[in-house]
């Protein structure tokens, strides 16, 4: 169900265009460098809210999607709560693959 979005968030990851870990996300979202971010569905409530905090005050799109082990997954890493996503296409692909899944 999640494979197709699972195998663009790794092309994205290697194409240094996906950006995880607490430090990396919210310098990025503050820079105004990600184009959306991706929450994991198993954080914490508290975590979420302040990554959709974040991404509103950023202007940032924000969608919950995945488990923190899918998105690590994906990634090449371990468990990741969040992942922002850098260019403009690989975001545009990923919010078009999540929303014909209905996630």
């Amino acid at each position: 169900m999640h494979g197709p979005v699972m195998h663009l968030l790794g092309l994205c990851q290697r194409a240094g265009k996906a950006v995880s870990g607490d430090f990396a996300v919210r310098a990025n979202l503050s820079k105004g460098k990600a184009k959306v971010m991706i929450i994991a569905t198993d954080t914490s409530e508290k975590i979420q809210r302040e990554y959709i905090q974040l991404g509103k005050a950023n202007n940032v799109p924000t969608i919950l999607a995945l488990t923190k082990q899918e998105l690590g997954l994906a990634l090449g890493k371990s468990s990741r709560a969040a992942v922002v996503v850098l260019d403009k296409n690989f975001a545009q692909g990923i919010v078009k693959l999540l929303d014909r899944s209905d996630v």
